[in-house]
């Protein structure tokens, strides 16, 4: 088969198709014809050598993918031609992928499958750090940082759906005014605004209940004055920086959680629930046209480079694609 492979990887890497052998599913896994893969910021970090992937997982770059069914056990829930989306912990620049049954969603009605691929990695991140981690109930404010990137633009659907008010960063008033048409209560442009202060504007004072954050640097400080009493600030990337100089009063005197979450190193048992969980609660949803897939560009896979350049740029909307 062809799949992408990282040459030099480091900060000046390449990425070229190259011939692979085809992965058989062992036990418990099948194994998908790829119809598209859909990029994030730990391909690109993995491709610098910056974030290898889990013990047992291929090198291959690609958390998720959308396609078909070509080899399944006899005892499986699916069925070769069974049109389905996947999270992956590695393999999805490929035209095949190995993946455990419990990563696997059936296609969504009304979901075009290339759109598909949009869906798994975004939505089982935005459902464990909002749901899981941030305790995010209906009513509660909540506020999203990075509101135009993949995770962000599932999050804001997936927290408006689920009845929560929904706040959020973003660069530039175009991209605001698309975070609000997916359903956040008020967009907040990082270039003109603060956000700090602009959250305790749009609450009266109060603050957000739950913060999800992939921003990192001086904003771990700053989501401590964002948030409500008793709110829950959960980080999941750090682009702006790891490190910052914290004064811990305000956390302790507004009794704040502070907590951060992976997603790709965890066990198929856990990956299995998260699954179930969105097939109960979600799937519903993006088939009456609640949650929607994202999409800002296709690539062909043999492209692979222009859609790093395309995502290193940082001016992109939603999830960015290959096609196989």
């Amino acid at each position: 088969m062809r799949a992408v492979t990282v040459v030099n990887p480091g900060p000046d890497y390449t990425l070229t198709l190259a011939e692979r052998e085809t992965p058989v599913p062992g036990p418990g896994q099948v194994l998908i014809k790829v119809a598209a893969a859909g990029l994030n910021r730990a391909d690109l970090l993995q491709a610098k050598g910056k974030y290898p992937p889990p013990a047992g997982a291929p090198d291959t770059l690609g958390l998720e993918v959308s396609g078909e069914i070509a080899e399944a056990a006899a005892d499986s829930p699916f069925r070769i031609g069974d049109k389905v989306c996947a999270l992956l912990p590695g393999g999805g620049y490929a035209e095949y992928a190995r993946v455990d049954e419990g990563s696997v969603l059936p296609l969504p009605a009304g979901v075009d499958l290339i759109e598909a691929a949009a869906l798994p990695e975004a939505l089982f991140t935005a459902w464990t750090n909002l749901i899981d981690a941030g305790g995010l109930r209906s009513k509660e404010t909540v506020l999203i940082h990075g509101g135009s990137s993949g995770v962000g633009s599932a999050a804001i659907q997936l927290a408006a759906a689920l009845g929560a008010k929904v706040l959020t960063t973003a660069g530039g008033a175009e991209r605001c005014e698309k975070c609000e048409r997916l359903g956040a209560m008020l967009a907040i442009d990082h270039h003109t605004d603060d956000f700090v202060e602009e959250v305790l504007a749009a609450t009266a004072g109060r603050g957000a209940d739950v913060i999800l954050d992939m921003v990192g640097g001086d904003y771990i400080v700053r989501n401590f004055a964002a948030a409500a009493t008793k709110g829950r600030i959960v980080n999941i990337a750090y682009q702006k920086g790891s490190t910052a100089t914290v004064d811990f009063r305000l956390m302790l005197a507004k009794r704040l959680t502070l907590t951060a979450t992976t997603l790709r190193g965890r066990s198929p048992e856990e990956k299995r629930a998260l699954r179930d969980a969105l097939l109960k609660t979600v799937w519903p949803l993006i088939e009456i046209g609640a949650i929607k897939p994202v999409v800002d560009r296709v690539f062909p896979l043999a492209e692979a480079a222009a859609a790093h350049a395309h995502m290193a740029k940082t001016g992109h909307f939603g999830k960015i694609l290959l096609t196989v």
